[in-house]
C-alpha cells in the first residue's frame, strides 16, 4: 500500500467517525478547550454511558481525542488545535450554501464564544476587521499574518508579549473561518492571547457551561477605546 492510498484510507476513517452525530456532539462540546468525563459527554450526546464510552473509544483510537485519568476520574479533551480548526471548517461547508446568508446558530454564540483557545463569532469578526484596518496585522504568504509596527505598540499597551508569543510552538497569527459569521476571524498564539487578556482584565467572561462568552461593559468601552470597535451591538 503506497503513501497516498494508505493517506485516503486515513482520512476516511477520520471522516466516518466525526460523521456520526453523538460523536459530532462531542467533539463540539470539547471545542472550548476544556475537558469532560464520559458521563458528561454521553449526557451533551444525549446517548448512555456505555455508547459515550465507545464513541470516544473510537476517537482517542484516531488520535482525536485525548484521555487524562486523575485518580479515578477520566477526561477527555480534543487531542489538539488543529482538530477543532478541522471542526470549525466543516461547520462552514456544513450548512445551506446560499446567496443570501442567514445563520441558524443560536444568538448568543453567534456572537461570542470560543474557538478551541481563541475568540470567535461577531465580537472576534469586528476585532479582527479592526486590527486589519488600523494596519495591527495583515496577511503574508499566503494563510500568516505578521504584525505592523502599529500592532507590536498596541498589543504591548494591551499587555500581550509578541515576544514570548512568537517563540511558542504553533502558529503565530492567521485568518480563521468563523462558521456562524462566514467571515474571518483571529486563530493562532496571538487570537489566544488576546482572548485571555481580555478575560484576565474581566472584559470578557465565560459561560460557566459550553463556549459561550459575553462582553462586558468594561470590554466593550475598552475595543471601542483601544482598536476603534462599534461595539453598540455587542450585548
Amino acid at each position: 500500500m503506497d503513501a497516498i492510498e494508505s493517506g485516503d484510507i486515513g482520512v476516511s476513517k477520520v471522516a466516518a467517525a466525526i460523521a456520526e452525530p453523538a460523536r459530532t456532539r462531542m467533539l463540539c462540546a470539547l471545542m472550548d478547550g476544556h475537558a469532560r468525563t464520559s458521563t458528561e459527554l454521553a449526557a451533551i450526546a444525549e446517548v448512555s454511558p456505555s455508547t459515550a464510552s465507545a464513541h470516544l473509544a473510537r476517537l482517542k483510537s484516531l488520535t482525536l481525542v485525548n484521555l487524562h485519568v486523575q485518580g479515578r476520574h477520566r477526561y477527555y479533551s480534543l487531542a489538539d488545535r488543529r482538530v477543532a480548526t478541522v471542526l470549525e471548517g466543516l461547520m462552514v461547508i456544513g450548512q445551506d450554501q446560499r446567496p443570501t446568508f442567514t445563520s441558524n446558530a443560536p444568538s448568543r454564540l453567534r456572537l461570542a464564544r470560543t474557538c478551541y483557545d481563541h475568540m470567535a463569532g461577531r465580537v472576534a469578526v469586528d476585532i479582527h476587521d479592526a486590527g486589519v484596518q488600523l494596519g495591527w496585522w495583515r496577511e503574508q504568504q499566503g494563510q500568516d499574518y505578521c504584525l505592523g509596527e502599529c500592532g507590536e505598540r498596541g498589543l504591548a499597551e494591551l499587555g500581550i508579549d509578541v515576544p514570548r508569543l512568537r517563540e511558542a510552538r504553533r502558529k503565530f497569527a492567521y485568518p480563521c473561518l468563523d462558521w456562524s459569521m462566514r467571515r474571518m476571524h483571529l486563530g493562532g498564539a496571538l487570537g489566544a492571547a488576546i482572548l485571555d487578556m481580555a478575560i484576565k482584565r474581566q472584559w470578557m467572561r465565560r459561560d460557566l457551561e459550553g463556549r459561550g462568552l459575553s462582553v462586558t461593559r468594561a470590554g466593550r468601552q475598552a475595543f471601542a477605546r483601544h482598536l476603534g470597535c462599534d461595539t453598540r451591538e455587542w450585548q
